[in-house]
């Protein structure tokens, strides 16, 4: 295991909820159950250094009880905020998954914005001139194609490489920390949607990820890279995001609310499908459908795989274009019969588990062959291996205790580096 360093700091919890424009499915009253790493760093005194020029990479997601992280830093006389990185979606969190982020300067700080989503999705050397500190502070998702967790890796290996310190601002893993599901991506399958050997569903905060992509050397020249996490005050691995008492603000257009963002981890498998996964609807990755689905007979095979703690209707709705969400979902305008998902009770839900069924159900209902998306297929799995199970029409217990080994293999792997009980 390599060198790293973790700042333990105390904390006084605040009040309240900070402000976003971003879609919210619930805004918690009272105190929050947990304390971010973003609002410890704000409270605990000398943590960053007098006079330093930092760089952040955040978006709408990072808050503090005082406001956004740019707003506060700003703010303070004894630190300047150097430059600005914009993950997917960019820095306000309103562009479509996919599309192109743009450079840019911002209106209040004056510091520049530069895209980590387009042509260049590593910082150079040239957009970290006059950097002191590069702070990353982003709410994640906890499944490994979310693509926030790669930009921080490229992040950090740019810090490195620059002999820049790393710091990284936890933030909870919305489905918690116990669950641990889906195949192990391989070697050879890397890319931007999964760039660690991990679980679909990992079930690691951003802090105890950044380490063990630095213990386990999985990008070039990070061994040494000066990496400071600063923890979570209250959250616990059996915690899902309702517990920690935080309002949600949608991390990505696609996911405005937590239930959106619990199947997610399974029902993303949808994309790579002909078929729709909810966007251009009110419920993205909780409705799936297409329109020569028979949705009833989808509904009552997959009752039986699904699990508890979901409850399953079905229905016919209509794909809209909007602007920033989904501005040119599948199907749009076309009336499709659909499978609506609806979270009954969180701690049950198994998300491999509903999108596994869901996924082999619709490739047995689908009219030809061009129905999957085997390339994308291949990068969302980390593996060919669904793709030929999904062929084989292997049964969906069959296909999930195909990882069985990998998963146990991950537990063992993962635990020098968690910061959490």
């Amino acid at each position: 295991m390599c060198l790293w360093r973790l700042t333990v700091l105390s904390f006084v919890l605040f009040s309240g909820c900070a402000v976003s424009d971003a879609p919210r499915s619930d805004a918690p009253s009272g105190t929050p159950t947990v304390a971010t790493g973003a609002e410890r760093l704000l409270t605990e005194p000398g943590l960053l250094p007098s006079d330093a020029r930092v760089g952040l990479i955040v978006n709408h997601t990072s808050v503090t009880s005082n406001g956004h992280l740019i707003d506060v830093l700003h703010q303070r006389e004894d630190i300047t905020v150097a430059a600005l990185f914009g993950p997917e979606h960019g820095i306000r969190g309103d562009a479509d998954a996919g599309a192109p982020v743009q450079d840019g300067r911002d209106v209040v700080t004056r510091a520049p914005i530069y895209s980590l989503y387009g042509d260049t999705r590593q910082p150079t050397p040239s957009m970290l001139e006059g950097v002191d500190l590069l702070v990353f502070d982003m709410q994640d998702v906890g499944a490994r194609f979310y693509t926030y967790i790669s930009t921080m890796g490229l992040a950090m290996q740019a810090a490195a490489r620059n002999n820049i310190p790393f710091v990284v601002l936890d933030r909870p893993n919305p489905l918690g920390g116990e669950l641990v599901d889906g195949y192990v991506l391989e070697p050879g399958q890397e890319s931007f949607v999964g760039m660690y050997p991990i679980p679909v569903q990992h079930g690691m905060t951003v802090g105890e990820l950044a380490r063990m992509i630095q213990g386990e050397a999985w990008l070039e020249d990070v061994a040494d890279l000066d990496l400071r996490v600063v923890p979570m005050e209250g959250w616990a691995r059996s915690m899902l995001w309702p517990g920690t008492g935080l309002a949600w603000i949608a991390p990505s257009p696609n996911l405005p609310t937590f239930e959106a963002a619990l199947l997610y981890a399974g029902t993303c498998f949808i994309e790579a499908t002909s078929a729709s996964e909810g966007r251009g609807t009110e419920a993205p990755f909780l409705t799936a459908g297409a329109p020569w689905l028979n949705a009833g007979a989808v509904a009552s095979e997959i009752r039986s795989h699904t699990g508890q703690g979901l409850s399953l209707t079905t229905g016919t709705i209509t794909p809209r274009s909007i602007p920033g969400v989904s501005t040119h979902p599948k199907w749009q305008d076309t009336a499709i019969n659909t499978v609506h998902f609806t979270v009954e009770q969180p701690d049950a839900v198994r998300p491999l588990a509903a999108g596994i069924a869901l996924l082999a159900a619709f490739s047995r209902q689908a009219p030809d062959s061009t129905f999957l998306d085997i390339r994308w297929m291949r990068r969302l799995a980390g593996t060919d291996r669904l793709h030929a199970d999904l062929m084989a029409g292997h049964a969906p217990e069959t296909i999930m205790s195909s990882w069985a080994h990998e998963v146990r293999a991950f537990h063992t792997l993962r635990a020098p580096y968690l910061l959490y009980d």
